[in-house]
């Protein structure tokens, strides 16, 4: 029996830790990333991607310095009290080196701007309100309302709506593709800067959603969109590594 942690005279084991993740659901999630840490380091290595022993000593030299240890013996005894050596230390920083170089290879400045140019719609935004009441009469006799004068929809907002974005005058504020139901979507990307859309149920019928759109955004790639590019290549990337390998978790 290997001990995790003592308390008292109560002893939790590795197969009672390992029972709590899978308990707790966070065993899963940390299977997958180490899955995908292996998967990318293992890529790299057949890519050909070099960590030098100078990248190593650096990583490890900013380890302890985000740390505080500062001298050889407090990392010594904090490699102690972890219980690892420095051979395994060394694995663990350079792993991350190649998991990092090779993920920044996944997503480099160029395959980013081709995925974009492939795919720009789909980083479309517009900027949106809303108002949500509690009957379809009430939702149809409000964007009738609205209609005659789109200038009262915040203050209608704040006083009718039964969403928590009332207090704000119903701004939901700017919005990507995806960040909506399917086909309320599709129709508020069509439509113009201006239109009021709706009533829309909710799924159960108990509430009924009016939208106004107050502006659109054409895609362009600034840094947050290269962000989410570079996330979707990554995730994309990883997908199609776990394909190539047999993977059993027990």
């Amino acid at each position: 029996m290997t001990a995790i942690v003592r308390i008292d005279d109560e002893v939790v084991d590795v197969s009672e830790f390992i029972r709590l993740l899978k308990l707790t659901g966070q065993f899963e999630s940390l299977i997958e990333q180490i899955v995908r840490d292996k998967l990318t380091v293992h890529a790299a290595k057949k890519q050909g991607i070099a960590v030098t022993a100078d990248e190593i000593q650096q990583r490890a030299d900013q380890f302890r310095r985000v740390r505080g240890l500062h001298r050889a013996t407090d990392m010594n005894q904090y490699l102690d009290a972890l219980g690892v050596n420095l051979d395994e230390f060394e694995a663990f920083i350079t792993d991350g080196l190649y998991q990092e170089k090779m993920l920044d290879l996944v997503g480099n400045e160029a395959a980013i701007k081709d995925y974009f140019a492939l795919n720009s719609p789909k980083f479309d935004a517009i900027e949106v309100s809303h108002i949500v009441l509690d009957s379809e009469g009430k939702a149809k006799e409000m964007i009738s309302y609205l209609r005659d004068d789109p200038d009262s929809f915040a203050d209608m907002a704040r006083e009718h709506s039964i969403a928590d974005t009332r207090e704000a005058g119903g701004v939901i504020g700017k919005v990507l593709r995806g960040s909506l139901k399917p086909d309320i979507e599709a129709k508020i990307f069509n439509a113009a800067v201006g239109d009021l859309l709706g009533p829309f149920p909710s799924a159960d019928g108990s509430c009924f959603e009016i939208f106004a759109v107050t502006a659109k955004y054409p895609a362009t790639l600034d840094a947050d969109v290269a962000a989410e590019v570079r996330r979707l290549l990554r995730e994309s990337w990883l997908i199609a590594r776990a394909q190539e390998h047999v993977i059993e978790a027990r």
